[in-house]
């Protein structure tokens, strides 16, 4: 009766140790998804002169597999051609979009100078979204303000779409850019675009 009891309260225990974790990570507000996303890559800039863009690839990757929902993105981004497409296609788009928007921030975050991200507000946005609204303030004092598009899945809160001071939405940039893409090739086209530039970009 005793090891039947010890057995129970080693279950519940190691319940709660594999549990908890995922637990907490549900409960992290839209604007703790953000400044975690921002942290990380801070953490990437400072140390940007010592890792190569292949590394900093690596560092970002669960981090923004953590902050942002590709597939909802590369499915709004790839427009009707989304709903034509089939499964097989869709898993390998959602692949390449990952490897470009990693491969792209790999590359864009590649120094430090002394740079902050600052929370602004967090309020509510269009169609069920909240935006997280920040601003990225550099060395020189100068400013650029960047609202986070989120909205709340099964598993947290995580963003749709970054909009950046000149008000123009980075998801409807990629849309734009894909629409002739996918009107003369394809999935499968945008699929070898988007793993193309990710492996040009990785190894700069």
């Amino acid at each position: 009766m005793i090891r039947t009891i010890l057995h129970i309260k080693i279950l519940f225990l190691l319940a709660f140790i594999f549990i908890s974790p995922a637990v907490k990570a549900a409960e992290l507000t839209a604007s703790e998804v953000v400044e975690r996303f921002q942290a990380s890559l801070l953490d990437i800039m400072k140390e940007a002169n010592t890792l190569s863009v292949q590394q900093r690839y690596v560092r970002l990757q669960a981090s923004v597999e953590k902050s942002f929902h590709l597939p909802l993105m590369v499915q709004i981004a790839s427009a009707d051609h989304w709903k034509e497409s089939t499964t097989a296609e869709r898993r390998h788009l959602v692949n390449a979009f990952r490897r470009m928007s990693i491969s792209t921030l790999a590359t864009l975050f590649n120094g430090y100078s002394g740079e902050v991200f600052e929370l602004i507000v967090e309020k509510p946005g269009p169609q069920n979204t909240t935006l997280v609204v920040t601003k990225l303030v550099k060395s020189d004092k100068s400013t650029v303000e960047i609202a986070y598009v989120t909205r709340p899945f099964k598993k947290g809160w995580r963003i749709i779409d970054v909009i950046l001071d000149n008000g123009i939405s980075e998801l409807m940039v990629r849309r734009s850019e894909y629409r002739q893409i996918l009107k003369n090739k394809g999935i499968a086209g945008l699929i070898t675009v988007l793993n193309s530039k990710a492996d040009e970009l990785v190894s700069q």
